[in-house]
């Protein structure tokens, strides 16, 4: 059985069931791929080699999860 990963509609008459851990987790996923979408870099692929385009793609998550202080 599918259990679905987003909640239903709050008006609808029959409440389903979902997960509550794969919507979370899918929110997460969806947010880092907005994330590195917004990176110009990354949104046209101005690397040409594969290998250049995956180390632009970790850069640019290393900058979004590492804390950086400016002081």
């Amino acid at each position: 059985m599918h259990i679905p990963s987003f909640p239903p509609v709050k008006s609808r008459k029959e409440q389903r069931a979902y997960s509550h851990e794969l919507y979370r987790a899918r929110h997460v996923i969806e947010n880092v791929f907005r994330a590195l979408k917004r990176w110009r870099g990354i949104a046209t692929r101005y690397a040409k080699l594969t290998a250049s385009f995956i180390a632009a793609i970790h850069v640019r998550c290393l900058f979004l999860y590492l804390p950086v202080h400016t002081t």
